[in-house]
């Protein structure tokens, strides 16, 4: 089944392949980024996107109960013996509560929410780790490492504690991982190492580990994790009847998701199983707006491939210049330097998309919104909901619409935020974070009431907040 696949350099002027059986983070010879190709035409695609429908059935294959291999023609780089799953993908596209589609100003009935906290570890990232480890146990990587914000690191470790296959090694910056997610890391048994800096650097040293000891990265650098991360665009289609949305919003920090969305709909529409493509909005923090910045104010583009080398690199050593840090309570979107840059450029041509940043203050008050909805999720998920807001208040997206906003993790990655949001004032909440952002105000606290061991005094109060 190899031989169906290979990989690509994605720079149009080098094209050069490569086996999958390679392992590679970039092009050998111009060091830009690799896509897994396909040849179409050695492999039998269903002629309609429902019949993968038809595998749900099937739980007792492990392959049809993961809702990433059960759509495996369209990512046919491995034997099936290979296949490495602990049951990713099983999760939720639903419609948004009246109150969460009031709150972003779309209609009732057209706001869905694409709810990746499902997941085994809890976010979106294992729907890439379990292609990442199936490609590892191809060519028998034995040690597998990773820089993180926190999401990467905890599926690294939970796959590599249960499959057995390789030994996980994390780079962390230092204080820049929520405890959810360090917890995740320790306690499936991953080699912890907590640098001085913060993500970029952690993942300029991982790289250069990775060289230098020939370990297996998991980062989105690798091809093959965005191969698995395509399935969440396709479980979308299937929650929606597979009917095509009039948007995809999603956070914005490595760029890995908005880099396999694109991916997703352009293979998808060249293989005749879509109409057409949904236009997507990638949404940055405006502590880490990097993208945004290129995309919006530079009009750095995709541009067939050939994109502005030179203009990153300035905008890069503008940055150094400043001693800017990306700095967002939204930590899994806290990133400078997106590794997969030029792979999202071409995803937001392939969509004609587009980038907004949206405040720490809207992030937070968007993620109260989704949990009064019934969905806890992160901060940095919930920046997709602020940037569809923010859209749907510059008249971009029409409340008529048809959105789905994507949910990149669970709530309990990231509680010390939440706990601090409905529990402090706002003088408290402040000097916490002091440095992160401006809190005006709290819009949506939810806060505990504090009564004494006294049974009328309870009841008095139950009496008067009910």
């Amino acid at each position: 089944m190899g031989d169906k696949a290979f990989q690509q350099c994605i720079n149009p002027d080098c094209a050069r392949t490569f086996a999958v059986t390679e392992v590679l983070s970039q092009c050998p010879d111009c060091a830009n980024l690799l896509d897994v190709r396909y040849d179409w035409d050695r492999i039998e695609i269903p002629k309609r996107l429902s019949d993968f429908e038809k595998r749900l059935s099937s739980a007792r294959d492990p392959l049809d109960s993961s809702g990433v291999w059960r759509f495996r023609e369209l990512l046919d780089f491995a034997p099936p013996a290979q296949v490495v799953t602990l049951g990713e993908g099983r999760t939720l596209l639903g419609s948004a509560s009246s109150r969460v589609a009031d709150y972003a100003g779309v209609k009732p009935g057209n706001l869905f929410l694409q709810y990746e906290g499902l997941n085994p570890s809890g976010s979106f990232k294992d729907n890439g780790m379990t292609a990442a480890f199936t490609h590892a146990r191809m060519v028998g990587a034995k040690v597998g490492a990773c820089a993180s914000t926190g999401n990467t690191s905890a599926s690294l470790a939970l796959f590599a504690a249960q499959s057995g296959l390789m030994r996980a090694i994390v780079f962390v910056g230092g204080g820049k991982i929520a405890f959810g997610k360090l917890a995740q890391a320790l306690e499936s048994g991953a080699l912890t190492l907590q640098i001085d800096g913060d993500f970029d650097d952690a993942m300029a040293r991982v790289r250069d580990v990775a060289a230098a000891k020939g370990i297996y990265l998991v980062n989105s650098l690798n091809p093959f994790r965005l191969e698995g991360q395509k399935t969440i665009m396709y479980r979308v289609l299937e929650g929606l009847g597979w009917e095509v949305p009039d948007w995809v919003v999603c956070p914005g920090g490595n760029l890995g998701n908005s880099s396999a969305f694109g991916k997703a709909f352009l293979e998808l529409r060249e293989l005749g199983l879509i109409p057409r493509v949904p236009r997507l909005a990638v949404v940055n923090a405006a502590g880490a707006r990097t993208l945004y910045r290129l995309v919006e104010e530079k009009h750095v583009a995709w541009n067939d491939g050939r994109v502005d080398d030179a203009a990153v690199e300035r905008d890069y050593r503008e940055m150094d210049r400043r001693k800017e840090r990306a700095h967002t309570v939204a930590s899994a979107i806290e990133i400078n330097r997106p590794v997969n840059l030029k792979k999202c450029l071409r995803a937001l041509a392939v969509t004609h998309g587009l980038v907004r940043e949206v405040s720490d203050e809207e992030i937070l008050d968007a993620k109260a919104q989704i949990g009064s909805g019934g969905l806890g999720c992160e901060p940095a998920a919930a920046a997709s909901l602020a940037g569809l807001k923010r859209l749907v208040a510059e008249q971009v997206i029409s409340p008529g619409d048809r959105v789905v906003c994507v949910l990149t993790g669970h709530v309990l990655k990231d509680p010390g935020v939440s706990v601090d949001y409905h529990s402090l004032s706002v003088e408290e909440f402040r000097a916490k974070y002091a440095g992160k952002f401006d809190v005006r105000k709290l819009s949506f606290q939810n806060r505990p009431v504090r009564v004494p061991n006294d049974l009328e005094t309870i009841l008095r109060t139950l009496e008067e907040c009910l």
